[in-house]
């Protein structure tokens, strides 16, 4: 099924913009979509048609669903954001901000849930934030153990091994984080 050309123009500027904003090359989304990296070039110039065999695995990589890529409502959209949740190994992430540009930075509201599988601290160039909304937070940095609760924030460097899990019961935090954070947080499979 092929995209109405009449919304093409911005699906293509979507999807490469969503690309260029993670920092992203031709290459390295071609290696998360297993497409070619000429197949994603032709399909952002308009070289290609665009199906959804083609929409599904950008979409997929690119943390974006079909509708929202699709959705061409001038309204309000460009204040407004409408979060799309996902779900993955205890955690509920909602995306709030669509494009970090310039800045290198996003920001998620998450759901951390006490029963979610204990991962390996991790370790990445840059800096870690969040605010706890909700519950409490157990962050491990190196050796060190902090409970964060409702109300308290935490800022590290992420060169440190850490990670950071729901305390006892669900626990609901805002965060802030720059590219390398998005990539070692909110990507289940690396």
């Amino acid at each position: 099924m092929a995209i109405e050309d009449d919304i093409e123009p911005t699906v293509r500027a979507r999807l490469r913009s969503l690309r260029e904003s993670r920092g992203w090359s031709l290459d390295d989304l071609a290696a998360r979509t297993h497409l070619s990296a000429s197949t994603i070039s032709r399909v952002e110039t308009g070289k290609r048609g665009i199906s959804l065999e083609l929409l599904q695995p950008m979409c997929r990589a690119l943390q974006t669903d079909i509708g929202e890529l699709l959705n061409v409502t001038t309204e309000d959209d460009d204040v407004v954001i409408r979060p799309v949740h996902t779900m993955a190994e205890g955690v509920t992430f909602w995306p709030l901000t669509r494009d970090r540009g310039a800045t290198g930075f996003g920001a998620a509201k998450m759901r951390l849930e006490p029963d979610a599988p204990v991962k390996e601290p991790r370790l990445h160039p840059g800096h870690d934030w969040f605010f706890v909304l909700s519950g409490t937070v157990r962050l491990t940095l190196g050796d060190r153990e902090i409970l964060v609760h409702k109300g308290e924030a935490a800022n590290f460097s992420t060169m440190t091994p850490h990670r950071f899990a729901a305390h006892g019961k669900p626990a609901e935090i805002i965060s802030i984080f720059d590219r390398d954070g998005e990539h070692a947080h909110l990507n289940p499979n690396t």
